[in-house]
C-alpha cells in the first residue's frame, strides 16, 4: 500500500473521463448512492460460478468468525493456532553470517543486508520435492520507518544510515520447515539470500538498453542496483517470484525543474528518503535516466540463488503493486498487474510465446516477448483491453513516443492518451482457480469526486471513497480476450454510517480498505485490509477495528472475518501449503504511527508486537496459522 505519497496517489493529470462521462441521469444517481447496481445484471451475481465450472459445490466456510480487533494482539479462530517466525532482523540463514537482532538497532548495514528486511509485504511458499511441510518463503520487504531502524532515528543522517535502509529493502529468501510441530527457519539454507536496493538486476525486454536506460554508470542500459517499495507479489506456473516495484519515485530528489515527464510519475522536488545527498544516483537532476529504471516487474528463481533476478520491461513501468500469472488455453502467459495510486490504470500483458516445460531455464525469455494492454471499464459493464503497442493509435513518434521502449518506459502518459479508466487504487489481484474470473481490490481514493478530480464512475461509484471495493471481470472467452464483462463483488464499509457512500453492501463481516487479495485451491477468496492509522478507531471506521483478514465464499457473497492483527498493523501477503493446511501471513508495521515515522525514543508508543519487551521495537513478521487438529485452512 502507499504510505503518505499523496503527490503520487494524485499524479494522473490526464483529464481523462475515468469511464467516458456517463449521459444517463437515472444510473448517475445510482452509481452515487454507492449501491454499485448499473453493471450487477451484466453477467449476474455470479451465484454458483464455481459449481458451474468444477461440477463440484463450492467452496464452503467452516470457521466461527472473530470480533474486530481492538487489543495489540493477532487473533485467530477458535481452532486455530499462530505463531510468529521470521520477524524483521532476523538473520535468513547465510552459513557463516547470521548476526542477530539487536533491540537496539544497532546492527550495522552490512548485518541488515543478511536480516530480515523491515514491512514485510507480498509472500509465497515453494515447496521443496513437493512437500507440504518443507520448502521455501520468498517475500517482499516493502519500506523502512527510519525511527525504528537505526538506534536514534532521524535525528542524524549520513551514508551508513541510507546504506542500512537499503540493505532493509527488497525481498527475501529463507528455507522453513515443519518439525517438533512448529514451523521454523531452516539455518543454515544453502537458498537463503536477500535482494537489496543494492543488488544488481538485468534489465529484459524492449525497453533494456534504451537510450532512456543508460547511465553514466551503466552506458548500456541492461543493469540496475537494487529494487524498491516491493508490494505485492505473484507465483509462476514455471516456479519463479514476481515483484512488483510500486511507489518508487519517492526516493529520488527531482532539484528545482521537474519535466513534464517527472511530474506525471510524481516526482518531487526532495524525496522523502533524503538519499540522494549520500547516493548520488538517487539524484535525477544530476541522473535523470536512473529514474527510468524503477518501476518494473522483478522476476526471482527461488530455487536458484546463483540467478541474477530481472527486471521484466515488455511489461510496462508502473507503481505496480505486484504481478499475477493465468495461462490461456494454449499454454501462454497472461500477467495482471495494478497500480496503487489514485486515478491509475490496470494492465495486463499476453505472452507471445506458450510456457515451456523445464522451469524458470526454460522460459528466461518469455516475459520478454508480447503485448501490453490498459483495461477500459465502460458504464455498460463491459470492457475493453486496449495495446498499448507502438505506432498504434496515438502511440506515435508526434505524440512523444519514439519506439515500443518509450511506450513502456513512459506506459502512464500512453494510457493517458488511449483513454484508460482511471481507477481507485487498483492494489492486489487474484485469479479464481474455479471460474477463471478475475478480481481486483481498489482499496481507496478519497479524492475521487472532489473539486478538480474526476467524478464518479460506473467502476468507481462512490464519491470520497474511502472504504474502497473489489471488482471483478470475465474475460470474453480466454484470458487472451480483447474484451471483459465486469461488475463488484462487494462495496466495502459499515453499513452503520451516517454517510451513504461509507455504508458498503458487505453481506457478513464488517471492513474498509480491501488490499490484500489470494484464492485459496478450494476457491475461498482471502481479503485483507489497510486502513492507515490515521483512519483506525475514528469516524467511519470506529466499528471496524484492526487491521483483519476475511474470507469470502464467492458463490454467495458472504465474507467472514478470519483474523485480526496488532494495533496499527497493515495486514498483508497471504499463501498455503499445497495440502491447505498452513497459512502464512504477513503482518506488517505493527505500530504504525500517523506519520508513518516511529519516534526511537518510545518505539513502543502504539504496538509492542510480537515481542512485547519493555521499550522493544515493534517487528514486521511473518505469522503461520494452522489448525488444532491439523485440517485445512478454512474449511
Amino acid at each position: 500500500m502507499a504510505k503518505d505519497f499523496d503527490s503520487m496517489e494524485d499524479s494522473n493529470r490526464s483529464g481523462n473521463a475515468s469511464i467516458h462521462e456517463l449521459s444517463d441521469p437515472a444510473r448517475r444517481l445510482v452509481i452515487q448512492g454507492g449501491l454499485g447496481l448499473a453493471s450487477a445484471a451484466l453477467f449476474g451475481s455470479l451465484a454458483g460460478c464455481a459449481a458451474t465450472a468444477t461440477g463440484s459445490s463450492p467452496a464452503k466456510l467452516g470457521f466461527k468468525a472473530v470480533p474486530p480487533g481492538t487489543t495489540d494482539a493477532l487473533v485467530v479462530p477458535d481452532g486455530y493456532v499462530a505463531d510468529v517466525i521470521a520477524a524483521w532482523g532476523e538473520p535468513i540463514g547465510v552459513a557463516g553470517n547470521m548476526p542477530p537482532f539487536r533491540e537496539d538497532a544497532s546492527n550495522t548495514a552490512a548485518e541488515q543486508a543478511v536480516q530480515m528486511g523491515m514491512h514485510h509485504d507480498g509472500i509465497h511458499f515453494y515447496p521443496l520435492a513437493g512437500s507440504s511441510t518443507h520448502g521455501l518463503l520468498v517475500m517482499n520487504h516493502e519500506y523502512t520507518d527510519d525511527g525504528l531502524l537505526h538506534p536514534d532515528g532521524l535525528k542524524t543522517w549520513d551514508a551508513g544510515k541510507v546504506k542500512k535502509a537499503q540493505a532493509a529493502h527488497g525481498v527475501s529468501v529463507i528455507e522453513v520447515a515443519l518439525r517438533d510441530g512448529r514451523w521454523q527457519m531452516v539455518r543454515p539454507s544453502r537458498y537463503a539470500r536477500r535482494h537489496t536496493a543494492a543488488t544488481p538486476f538485468t534489465l529484459q525486454g524492449p525497453a533494456a538498453g534504451h537510450a532512456l536506460m543508460k547511465t553514466a554508470a551503466d552506458p548500456d542500459g541492461r543493469t540496475v542496483l537494487g529494487t524498491l517499495n516491493n508490494c505485492a507479489s505473484g507465483q509462476t506456473p514455471w516456479g519463479t517470484y514476481l515483484s512488483g516495484e510500486e511507489n518508487w519515485a519517492f526516493y529520488f530528489d527531482g532539484g528545482d525543474k521537474l519535466t513534464p515527464d517527472q511530474q506525471r510519475w510524481g516526482l518531487r522536488k526532495t524525496g522523502s528518503q533524503s538519499w540522494a545527498p549520500h547516493d548520488e544516483r538517487f539524484d535525477a537532476a544530476r541522473h535523470p535516466n536512473e529514474f527510468h529504471r524503477f518501476g518494473w516487474v522483478v522476476e526471482i528463481d527461488p530455487m536458484d540463488p546463483a540467478a541474477t533476478p530481472v527486471k521484466r520491461t515488455a511489461l510496462g513501468r508502473a507503481a505496480h503493486e505486484g504481478a499475477w500469472v493465468a495461462v490461456t488455453k494454449d499454454g501462454r502467459a497472461v500477467v495482471y498487474s495494478g497500480e496503487d495510486a489514485r486515478f491509475e490504470y490496470i494492465y495486463k500483458f499476453v505472452s507471445r510465446d506458450r510456457i515451456a516445460p523445464g522451469g524458470a531455464r526454460a522460459n528466461a525469455q518469455l516475459l520478454d516477448h508480447g503485448t501490453l494492454y490498459v483495461a477500459r471499464f465502460d458504464a455498460d459493464g463491459t470492457g475493453r483491453w486496449l495495446p498499448l503497442v507502438h505506432g498504434q493509435g496515438p502511440l506515435t513518434p508526434a505524440n512523444g513516443f519514439a519506439d515500443q521502449g518509450e511506450v513502456l518506459i513512459k506506459t502512464r502518459q500512453a494510457s493517458d492518451l488511449l483513454g484508460a479508466t482511471r481507477m481507485d487504487r487498483p492494489e492486489w489481484l487474484a485469479i479464481d482457480p474455479k471460474s477463471g474470473e478475475v478480481y481486483c481490490t481498489l482499496t481507496n481514493n478519497s479524492a475521487r469526486g472532489a473539486a478538480g478530480q474526476p467524478g464518479v464512475d460506473a467502476a468507481n461509484p462512490r464519491a470520497n471513497n474511502t472504504m474502497g471495493q473489489i471488482i471483478r471481470w470475465r474475460e470474453g472467452g480466454d484470458f487472451d480476450a480483447a474484451s471483459f464483462s465486469w461488475n463488484h463483488l462487494v462495496l466495502a464499509g459499515d453499513p452503520a454510517n451516517e454517510r451513504a457512500e461509507a455504508r458498503g453492501n458487505i453481506k457478513g463481516d464488517i471492513f474498509g480498505c480491501p488490499d490484500g487479495l489470494a484464492f485459496d485451491t478450494r476457491g475461498v477468496l482471502w481479503i485483507q485490509t489497510d486502513a492507515h492509522a490515521t483512519q483506525m478507531y475514528k469516524g467511519e471506521f470506529a466499528r471496524i477495528g484492526n487491521n483483519q483478514m476475511l474470507a469470502c465464499d464467492v458463490s454467495t457473497g458472504e465474507v467472514r472475518r478470519f483474523l485480526t492483527g496488532p494495533t496499527n498493523c497493515e495486514i498483508t501477503g497471504c499463501t498455503f501449503s499445497p495440502d491447505l493446511t498452513t497459512m502464512f501471513v504477513n503482518v506488517q508495521h505493527p505500530g504504525e504511527t500517523p506519520n508513518d515515522r516511529s519516534d526511537p525514543a518510545e518505539p513502543g508508543k502504539y504496538s509492542r508486537w510480537p515481542d512485547f519487551k519493555p521499550g522493544g521495537r515493534p517487528r514486521s513478521a511473518t505469522v503461520v496459522v494452522r489448525r488444532k487438529d491439523g485440517g485445512v485452512i478454512g474449511a
